[in-house]
Parts: structure tokens; sequence; C-alpha cells
């Protein structure tokens, strides 16, 4: 495009500008990423306040998911027309106002509503986050500007079910969305003190009514699907494979139509740049397998260890502490050296603490639950900089947003595929275990006859003992498939070296930078 120029029209942010500029931002970044998670602990109390089931209380999460996961693509497209401070800004603003209405929901129907609303005005504030802060910084420093965009976006996941949990449990359900008001009001207070003067160039480009309708229909049907298909069993459900084949059907066209479109929704030609996708393939897959762990450790910790949600939450909560100290470490190297280095040492750390869990059994302390945790902190400060700084190298200014929002939406997409696999992969790893272990409960066997014999001389009757080892059974069966996940995660992150190898990032500082910047 002639019109587009490469280089940012508004110069870098200085002083107490660029300090609260950046405040501004993180402050709407962890609002946003904390809403991902924070509900998930609170269905129970939500469903019991509204009188609805369990069942359809997780709809809290899926209408959250659909709408968030819809609206991250539309980033770019939503940048040239409206203007990506003034985008910003009325995502924030919204963000507030939906969130009160969460709070004051009187029915499941108006807090789903609320929460459609509230998930699609989230999508752009991620990406444009990262175009707002790379664009506040010289160039030679865009790595330590993405540093402190990434502290919050890996420790609110994190910090998510442990205030959510305290809040549902000390206070009220409503009081989870009602923290994102003060957040919200400051960061756009701040945001709009700060940025209102360097919004982005506004081309009207015609509305791509086909590709934004095909979008809606495969993104929404394969969320549906993804957050469903467990409670449905999957493809034994008709309801399952009719949104598999329409996510399937919509994408096809989806993607031949964008090709092809003058003016498309979705900047797809995107993925014609070699850095663009090898960083956004190896940060997704990476986050797919991060986000999936996530969810499964606590959740072996409560149902198989006997930790409480709160106990849980705080076993994962040291994890922030090396990302938060070492990220500005990592910003200030990276324009100093090679970030494929970095990504690659951020994903055998990975492998490795993946590897340490997978040694885990029954009767693991809290020392061994804790040094992987803490070591895994290492890893996240060099997992989303040099990955992210490795997607966007090269691309001139005007495309940063559509990139920005296309690689986030690819990251959300595998971190809900990575959730539903893991627990899907557990439960299928469990009942083969137990199969397997269950072969030794008969009378021909010297183990089982011993175990038996052992309870009833401790008084249980011998119903009461094939209870109880069967209990035992199904404790070991979960722990061993629980190891079989982490092991498999392990291996992949070390896979996953090889295509972080495939790009060549363009440096960041200095004349290389700019000579990336006129070659593009």
């Amino acid at each position: 495009m002639a019109q587009a120029q490469s280089p940012d029209p508004h110069p870098p942010l200085q002083g107490a500008q660029l300090v609260i500029g950046t405040i501004a931002v993180s402050l709407a970044v962890f609002m946003n990423v904390l809403d991902t998670s924070i509900a998930n602990v609170s269905i129970p109390a939500i469903s019991g306040d509204l009188g609805v089931s369990s069942d359809q209380g997780t709809w809290v999460i899926t209408s959250f998911a659909v709408a968030n996961a819809i609206s991250v693509p539309l980033t770019g497209w939503l940048t040239d027309r409206i203007g990506q401070v003034r985008l910003f800004m009325a995502s924030i603003v919204l963000f507030v106002i939906s969130s009160w209405m969460c709070g004051l929901a009187p029915s499941l129907p108006f807090l789903l509503a609320s929460r459609v609303l509230q998930g699609a005005v989230a999508g752009p504030m991620i990406p444009l986050s990262q175009t707002l802060l790379l664009a506040s910084y010289p160039r030679a420093k865009a790595p330590m500007a993405l540093s402190m965009w990434a502290m919050t976006t890996l420790i609110a996941p994190v910090a998510g079910p442990i205030l959510g949990g305290w809040i549902s449990d000390n206070i009220s359900w409503p009081w989870i969305f009602y923290v994102n008001i003060p957040v919200g009001f400051v960061s756009a207070i701040a945001t709009w003190a700060i940025f209102r003067n360097r919004d982005s160039v506004i081309r009207k480009h015609p509305i791509d009514g086909v590709g934004l309708a095909l979008l809606i229909t495969w993104v929404g049907s394969l969320q549906v699907m993804l957050d469903k298909g467990k409670d449905l069993d999957w493809f034994s459900s008709t309801t399952v494979v009719a949104l598999a084949l329409t996510a399937i059907i919509a994408f096809a066209f989806f993607v031949v139509w964008e090709l092809t479109a003058e003016h498309p929704v979705v900047d797809l030609s995107l993925f014609s740049k070699r850095n663009f996708t090898g960083g956004t393939v190896a940060l997704s897959i990476g986050y797919g397998l991060y986000f999936g762990n996530l969810v499964l450790l606590p959740l072996w910790l409560q149902t198989d260890i006997g930790y409480t949600a709160t106990a849980a939450g705080i076993v994962m909560a040291p994890v922030g502490l090396f990302a938060i100290l070492l990220s500005p470490l990592t910003g200030k190297a990276l324009p100093h050296t090679d970030p494929r280095y970095i990504a690659t040492a951020s994903f055998l750390i990975f492998a490795l603490i993946f590897w340490m869990r997978s040694r885990y059994t029954t009767g693991v302390d809290e020392s061994s639950l804790l040094l992987p945790t803490l070591i895994q902190g290492i890893g996240m400060a060099g997992f989303f900089i040099p990955l992210v700084s490795i997607t966007l190298s090269g691309l001139p200014g005007h495309r940063i947003p559509a990139a920005s929002g296309l690689s986030n939406f690819v990251r959300i997409m595998c971190g809900g595929i990575g959730t539903s696999i893991f627990e899907t992969a557990w439960d299928h790893r469990t009942i083969m275990h137990h199969a397997q272990l269950n072969e030794v409960a008969n009378a021909y066997s010297p183990v089982f006859n011993q175990q038996m014999a052992q309870m009833q001389a401790a008084g249980l009757s011998p119903e009461q003992a094939h209870g109880l080892f069967n209990s035992m059974l199904t404790q070991q069966a979960a722990q061993l498939g629980v190891n079989d996940l982490f092991y498999v995660s392990a291996g992949i992150f070390v896979a996953l070296v090889a295509l972080i190898w495939i790009t060549k990032p363009e440096r960041a500082g200095g004349d290389s930078a700019a000579a990336a910047s006129a070659a593009h």
C-alpha cells in the first residue's frame, strides 16, 4: 500500500509519559486476561445464586470465549476504520460497562448477554496493547516494551483462579466482575491522557460481510464444540458432530474467500511471512501446552491429591516470581541477542519442568510441587517476549495491529484446544490405566490377596475392602494418566525447538532495524 508508511508517524514517548502509558496499557491487559480465568472457580456460586445447573453455568465461560475469539482477528480491520487509540479506549470503556452489567445480572440470560458483550469488546484490547507499546518505545527498546506486556499476560491467568476463589468464598460472586471497574477507570483516564493525540490513520475500507459471517460461523462452532465436547462425550454426540462439520466447512470457505477478497476482514496473507508463521505456530502450540497444563495441574491436585481450590492456587502462585523478576532482563538482553536462543532456552526449561512433573506420585510433597513451579517462571520470562518479537519482525507499522490480532487469535484458539485435549486425554488415560491395574484384582493375585487380608484384619468387611482397593486403583490410574500428559508435553516442547529455527528474525535495534523497515 502506497499510502501506508512503515515508520510510525508519532515519536516515542519519554519520561513520565512513557511510564504512565506503559502502566495504563498493562492495567488494561491485566484486567482483560484476568477475566478469562477468574470466573472459572466461581461457576458453582454463580449457578446456585441464579438457580441454574452447573452445566448451564459453564456458559458463563463459553459465551465470553466465543465472543472474544471472534473479535480478536478483527482487530486490524477495526483499527483501519476507527483508529487504534479510539478502538483501544472504546474497548476499555465498554469492558468496564459490561463488567458492571455482569455483576448486576438478575438472571442467567442477562449474565450471558453481558458476557458476550464483554468478550467481544475485550478482543482488540490485547493486540492493540502490543501495538501501542511498540509505538511508545524506541525501536531499539521494543523488547523492553514487550517484556512489560508479557508480565501481565503471564501472571493474570495464575492470579485469576486464586482471586476468583477468594472473592466467591469471602464476599460474593458479582465482585469478580466489579473489581474491573476501578482498574478500567484508571486505565481509561491514563490511556486518554497519554495516547489521545497518537491515533493511527483511518482507512474506510468496505465491510467484508461474507468474510465476517464465515468467521463468526466457524469460530463460534469450534469454540462451542471445544467447550461442550467433554460434557457431550465428543463425537458420540450428534451435536458435536454437527458443530465440527459446520466449523470445517465454514473454515474452508473462509480461507478461500479471505485470500481472494479485495479488502479481507482478516489478513491471511501474513502467513506468507516466514517469521510470522514460524513465530505464531511455535507460540500458539507452546501456549496451548502451557494453558492445558495450567488447567490440568490444579484439577489433579484437587480431585486426586486432596488439595482445596485455594491451596492448589497457592501451589501455582510462585510461577510468577521469576517471571516478574526476569522479564525486564529478557527485554534488555533481546536487542543484543538472537531471540531464537532465548526462545529455545525457554522451551527446553518447559520440557524440563514437565519431565519433573511426570515423576510425581500420589504421595508427592509440597517441595516437589513448588520446585518445578518456580523453575517454570524462568521459562515464562523467555517465552512470550522473543516469540512475539520474531512474529512481528520486519513488518511495517501499519500491518502490526492486523498481525498482532491474528497471532493472538491463533494463540487463544490453541489455548482452548489445549484445555479440551488435556481434559479428555486425562480421562481416557485414566480409564486405560485403571483397566490395566484392575487385572491384578483377582483371586489368583498374591498382591491382591495380601491387600484384602490386611484390610480385613484392620476391621473392614470384604465389601469395604474391595471398595477401598478400587479407590486406590482409581487414584493410582489418575496419577499415571496425568504423568503421561506431563511426559508428552515435555517431548512436544523439545520438538517445537525445530520450529523456532525456521524463522530468520531481524534485529530490533540499530541500523539493522532501520534497514528492515526500509526493506519492507
